[in-house]
């Protein structure tokens, strides 16, 4: 009838894991043995679709569940098209241009933001000067007091 007072607890971790049917994080508490079932399933998604309902403990993971077996079925539905090569060249092309002009519109937020102009900067360029002009007068003063 030895007894220790010991008591053993479950290694609990609260982890983010990326569902790919929701298409966002999902924030759950998981022990570290679910965490390894998870990974050999192939992700959350899966892992939920594969247990039955009977085998789940909490409301939560019951309520995933039913959101991603609902969502799933939407997604069979769906109908699936395949693009040509060419229509996959065209497409890259357009997200390329795409987050080109996404990238100047930013640089020019950027440049109006910190007083940048490109009239200044011809100015210091036909000047000869090292484009000092360019930048604002209180900022100039800011730097000369900082020297």
């Amino acid at each position: 009838m030895n007894r220790s007072r010991r008591s053993w607890k479950p290694n609990v971790q609260e982890k983010r894991l990326f569902s790919y049917i929701l298409d966002r994080h999902i924030r759950v508490k998981v022990t570290t043995h679910a965490l390894r079932c998870i990974d050999k399933a192939g992700g959350i998604d899966e892992y939920l679709l594969k247990t039955p309902y009977h085998e789940m403990d909490t409301e939560l993971g019951v309520f995933w569940k039913a959101k991603i077996e609902k969502l799933y079925e939407e997604l069979g539905k769906m109908e699936v098209v395949f693009f040509t090569p060419e229509d996959e060249a065209n497409l890259e092309k357009q997200f390329k241009e795409v987050k080109l002009e996404e990238r100047a519109v930013r640089r020019e937020a950027r440049r109006k933001m910190y007083g940048w102009s490109p009239k200044s900067e011809l100015k210091a360029d036909s000047e000869g000067t090292d484009g000092e002009g360019s930048l604002p007068a209180d900022f100039q003063e800011g730097m000369a007091a900082n020297a």
